[in-house]
């Protein structure tokens, strides 16, 4: 009987994290869906992988910000399938946060989400991976080295979780590699208040290719990395260029 690798991505029943699960089931990944609030987008891609190959997708609710959540999610993502073999760290929070009208609950939401949930998932996985040679992705954002005005503490976050990547990789070496996937403009904002279209336009004369990425390009550079057994350590930057 063919075993297949595991993947648990958080945050996956939507966008750039729905899309990664999509791209590694295609690739032969058994996938675990965590969602927060989109159960129904979580239960149909686990449907639709399902009726692709039997037996290869589930989905866990969770709110990572609750520790015991998130260590309930690990135990039931160790359980379906008897292990995990890769963690991608997808979910995240992202909205503006103006110099004298942020406040307390923002930084807990914003820092929360992007910097402490991949830091403790990524050590309640570490001796599973280890065992099993597994990968940690993180993903980041070009705002982790260039700020992005009004979002502070956000691109604050992302710069914690790149240097989390860094250091993880030295750290679980030999044994789980860490690697860190840096996207640039992909999706507009879900909230995308105050993107007029002349925003947008701006925006993209600032990218060379002129164009906004694709999700799948996101998945495809996620896919690269979880194979790709002797990188550690390294952050792919998928931005179209706009970082020169």
């Amino acid at each position: 009987m063919e075993t297949y690798p595991v993947a648990l991505i958080t945050g996956s029943a939507r966008r750039i994290g729905a899309a990664i699960a999509k791209y590694l089931h295609t690739q032969k990944y058994n996938v675990i869906i965590h969602y927060r609030n989109s159960e129904l987008e979580a239960k149909d891609l686990v449907a639709q992988f399902n009726a692709t190959r039997s037996n290869s997708a589930f989905c866990i609710k969770a709110e990572l910000s609750n520790y015991a959540e998130m260590v309930m999610m690990v135990d039931g993502a160790k359980a379906h399938w008897g292990g995990v073999d890769l963690l991608v760290n997808n979910a995240s929070t992202f909205y503006p946060t103006p110099i004298g009208k942020s406040n307390l609950d923002d930084w807990d939401k914003i820092v929360d989400s992007n910097a402490k949930v991949p830091f403790y998932l990524s050590q309640l996985l570490s001796t599973e991976l280890s065992n099993r040679n597994g990968s940690i992705i993180n993903m980041i954002d070009i705002h982790a080295n260039a700020p992005l005005a009004e979002h502070t503490i956000y691109c604050m976050a992302k710069s914690a979780v790149k240097m989390m990547t860094l250091s993880l990789a030295k750290e679980l070496a030999p044994t789980v590699r860490v690697n860190g996937v840096s996207p640039g403009a992909i999706l507009w904002p879900s909230n995308d208040v105050g993107l007029t279209d002349e925003v947008k336009a701006n925006l993209l004369q600032e990218i060379p290719l002129a164009r906004l990425g694709s999700v799948i390009d996101i998945a495809k550079t996620v896919h690269f990395l979880a194979v790709s057994t002797y990188i550690t350590g390294q952050i792919i930057t998928v931005d179209g260029g706009r970082s020169l």
